[in-house]
């Protein structure tokens, strides 16, 4: 990664010493969970409870599946010691801590070879006071053991979830810490004096003592920086109901953005053993942004099961050995070997030139995969491959929209990604979106979007009451605690730089399983606030589900502080349409298969920098530039303008789903 930003700014005429800030966003610690490459970690549990890892929620995520394969444990039954020691739902202390048990345990920590310990008492999140203990006592007599204290990063209710967030950030601190460390010595000697900064999983910044402290908040940073960069696209095109559409070489992610910010949630699921199956992974309870990510990117395999239907993903053929047409070594078809066949890439312009793009290697593939075990040509399998993964796309728009209360006909769609600008018209067209908006350097998309992120720390606590016992007092005293330290947490980071605090609870009907995050203002709170705070819930609850309970009791579970300081400054480069001097000569116009008539045409093929502000150019067409090509179907026309983007807006009456 330094070889390679040292490359960059080469060419640049600059060096390390002449950069102000540096961020940084890494799939380590996603990888290492994938991969089970991580610590040899342990899990130290109160007495009793240390298989719940394995035990989970009790429930399945396929019912009726009598070999169900469920997530594999971080964390062995071996290295999972029960500790004598027990609390109340309230803090109040049962049993008290037992040191001499916890002793009792270092020698067989130091046989097994532990290099980390997750600690996850019954209660702690009420009080932390014997998971503080218990970290003393192993550090004093393991001073070089990483531990991780549940109460610190997942200080919430929910057993399982808490011990599995506790048991990930165990399991990839010390090999985080180790990269960090390595990455800060390898700047030094480059003389960078700057600031380092880690993109979080909530699309936001924090400094290197945080990351290495939380790594776990770095998993699925990269697909933030997505979200970050469509919203602040929004926020310029004055675009309040936004899907953003990113589409890469192993996956397509969508996130719904509403007023200019994207939806946030509360936890996800690492390594699922059904990769599309709510319920079959690890557990990670932290703030992440809300979206769906599915198994459709241009590396995307394609193949026929034994029903004979055609099938796309989620296997990928990444990038070594690649799409069959890369010449690399792959051999089965892939998403982008469909578009090349159909002619929406050219051969001879691939990433402006430097990838030379096998059309019959593409052809033969899906003749031999595909073609051969479905009874179809090589250009009817192609265009099956095209329809299903737009029509999976489109799917999964369609569920997380649903499952969020937003119709997406009102939305306007941002497409960004290597592969997004290819496929965006055409899953517009599924879901009945008529404005698809294009960015300049939209393949940048998510590095663009880590420049834009703020400087921000989530702290998230459970303390329980309801509405009709509404305990301002505490209340009030929870957030002011909160917020000074998620204060002590940003402040360096920011060095002096004005910060923004917000506030929220997590309410939910008595007896539900699920909260609702509402807003709360910044101040002491007082007794109406519980009727304000019932109104905006139901007003949420409404939004959401199209209706309330009358008369149900409310409680709060969660409460939620959030600081963070002001958004990175943007260059004007990042909204610069992209260079296509690199293109070479390039045909007036292409045979191309069109979706939506369902035929070969020849259609008009443009340089996006030779578009002139304002211009219209009617579909079907493609508009090319180095890094990806715009594909606009026969529902839309494009047009220019000045913020550089390309729109597709759909023609009258014809943008229908199908």
């Amino acid at each position: 990664m330094i070889a390679g930003s040292k490359e960059l700014l080469r060419t640049a005429g600059v060096a390390f010493r002449d950069v102000d800030v540096f961020v940084h966003g890494t799939t380590l610690a996603t990888n290492a969970i994938l991969e089970r490459r991580g610590a040899r970690t342990a899990l130290l549990a109160t007495e009793g409870f240390r298989d719940v890892l394995e035990i989970g929620t009790e429930s399945r995520f396929d019912q009726y599946d009598l070999n169900i394969e469920l997530p594999k444990p971080l964390i062995p039954r071996e290295l999972r010691f029960g500790v004598h020691e027990r609390l109340d739902a309230s803090g109040a202390v049962l049993r008290p801590l037992e040191l001499s048990s916890l002793a009792a345990l270092v020698p067989t920590l130091r046989d097994a070879k532990v290099e980390s310990v997750a600690i996850a008492f019954l209660h702690a999140y009420a009080n932390p006071a014997h998971e503080q203990a218990a970290a003393n006592c192993l550090r004093d007599a393991m001073p070089h053991l990483a531990v991780t204290l549940s109460s610190e990063v997942c200080p919430e209710i929910r057993e399982y979830e808490r011990t599995s967030t506790a048991a990930a950030n165990a399991y990839v601190q010390p090999l985080m810490d180790r990269y960090l460390g390595k990455m800060l010595a390898s700047l030094a000697e480059e003389q960078f004096r700057g600031s380092l900064y880690l993109v979080t999983s909530s699309g936001g910044l924090t400094s290197v003592e945080t990351a290495r402290r939380f790594p776990v908040r770095l998993v699925e940073s990269g697909p933030a920086g997505g979200a970050i960069f469509a919203s602040t696209l929004a926020r310029a095109l004055n675009e309040a109901k936004v899907l953003s559409f990113d589409m890469g070489g192993t996956t397509a992610k969508v996130c719904i953005i509403r007023d200019f910010a994207p939806l946030k949630g509360r936890m996800f699921e690492v390594d699922r053993t059904k990769r599309f199956k709510r319920g079959s992974g690890l557990p990670i309870r932290i703030p992440v942004t809300e979206m769906v990510e599915i198994g459709a990117g241009g590396g995307s395999i394609a193949g026929v099961d034994s029903m004979r239907n055609v099938t796309v993903g989620p296997e990928s053929a990444s990038s070594e050995p690649g799409p069959a047409s890369f010449g690399r070594g792959g051999n089965r078809p892939t998403v982008t070997d469909a578009d090349l066949v159909l002619g929406l890439l050219d051969p001879e312009a691939f990433a402006g030139g430097s990838v030379d793009l096998d059309r019959a290697a593409a052809i033969s593939a899906f003749e031999k995969h595909v073609g051969s075990k479905a009874g179809m040509d090589a250009d009817a399998s192609a265009f099956a491959v095209y329809e299903i993964v737009c029509e999976n796309m489109a799917s999964a728009a369609r569920a997380h929209a649903v499952e969020m209360g937003e119709s997406l006909a009102e939305f306007t769609m941002i497409a960004f990604g290597g592969a997004a600008p290819l496929h965006a018209a055409r899953v517009a067209e599924k879901i009945g979106i008529k404005r698809v908006v294009v960015p300049p350097n939209a393949s940048l998309g998510s590095a663009v979007g880590f420049l834009t992120a703020p400087i921000s720390y989530e702290l998230v606590r459970s303390t329980w009451m309801t509405l009709a016992d509404f305990d301002v007092g505490a209340a009030t005293r929870l957030l002011e605690d909160m917020g000074t330290e998620a204060n002590r947490i940003v402040r360096p980071a920011l060095r002096g730089a004005a910060s923004v605090e917000t506030r929220a609870a997590f309410v939910r009907y008595a007896g539900q399983t699920n909260e609702i995050e509402i807003p709360l203002p910044l101040r002491p709170l007082e007794a109406q606030d519980a009727g304000e705070l019932r109104a905006r819930f139901e007003e949420a609850y409404v939004r959401q589900f199209s209706r309330v309970i009358p008369g149900a009791p409310l409680e709060v579970l969660n409460w939620s502080v959030r600081v963070s300081g002001q958004n990175m400054e943007q260059t004007d480069d990042a909204a610069r349409p992209s260079a296509t001097a690199d293109l070479g000569e390039i045909s007036p116009e292409r045979r191309v298969f069109e979706p939506q008539r369902r035929e070969w045409l020849r259609v008009p093929v443009r340089r996006r920098g030779d578009l002139v502000l304002g211009e219209d150019l009617a579909g079907p067409a493609l508009i090319v530039e180095k890094d990806t090509t715009t594909f606009i179907t026969a529902s839309f026309e494009a047009v220019v303008g000045s913020t550089g983007c390309i729109t597709l807006n759909a023609k009258l009456a014809e943008n229908t789903p199908s």
